[in-house]
């Protein structure tokens, strides 16, 4: 297969955006346990490992929009046998019931409000949600912070999130901030492809490993200022 030069980089990567085992282990110790999951825009499948090993009796099913990261995430999981289903699909579209859907950095694709609405027919009774978010750290961002997330103007406060979710007809049970750590979590073993990958890259391929370089930069620049929130909610 061969790969487009965005793919050439994000191959064989970790984790597909910022984030720890202790995250997903915080928020199932706010869900409590969970017979069926749904990892949703899995990636790579980094969080579908931690959420097979922390609940071993449930069903989990890991999708994705992209056939290459569900590849990653197939072979990744193959040692969990039928329990974990990879599989390439919709995330708007969710058949459920999950005692949980947890999704990491991805439900800005949707909008929180409208992403939540969309998933709650697919929640069991006494389901929950997971899902982290960009979020402004400072009440006045500093340049670094702003120039990071200059592409993505829906990016709010803590408050601004929750008014979100409570427009959606949930209720927040908890909060825990994604920062530092789990950030270089993601960054550093992408540093170090855009290093092996640049000595050989044609100008396509190039023009990617400059831009996720810049990336990489502004987040070096100010890592105490850019963070997700992982929020865990619960249909009111």
């Amino acid at each position: 297969m061969t790969l487009s030069p965005f793919f050439q980089l994000h191959s064989d990567l970790p984790r597909e955006g910022p984030g720890s085992a202790d995250d997903v282990r915080w928020a199932l110790s706010v869900t409590g346990p969970a017979a069926r999951v749904c990892d949703v825009a899995c990636g790579p499948g980094a969080d579908t490992v931690v959420l097979a090993e922390a609940l071993p009796d449930a069903r989990i099913d890991a999708m994705d929009a992209q056939a290459h990261f569900v590849a990653e995430a197939q072979r990744r999981c193959a040692e969990y046998g039928d329990r974990v289903q990879v599989f390439q699909g919709d995330m708007a579209t969710l058949d459920g019931p999950y005692d949980l859907i947890w999704c990491a950095g991805a439900l800005y694709f949707l909008g929180v409000t409208e992403g939540l609405r969309g998933w709650r027919p697919a929640l069991a009774a006494g389901g929950r949600v997971a899902f982290s978010e960009p979020v402004w750290v400072d009440e006045n961002p500093v340049q670094e912070a702003r120039d990071f997330w200059a592409d993505y103007p829906a990016i709010t406060d803590r408050a601004g999130i929750e008014a979100r979710v409570v427009k959606a007809g949930f209720d927040v049970l908890a909060v825990r901030r994604i920062i530092g750590d789990s950030w270089a979590n993601y960054f550093e073993p992408m540093r170090a492809r855009i290093a092996a990958l640049r000595p050989d890259a044609d100008a396509e391929l190039a023009e990617v490993l400059d831009q996720e370089a810049r990336e990489i930069a502004l987040w070096s620049a100010a890592p105490d200022h850019i963070a997700y929130d992982l929020f865990v909610v619960a249909p009111k």
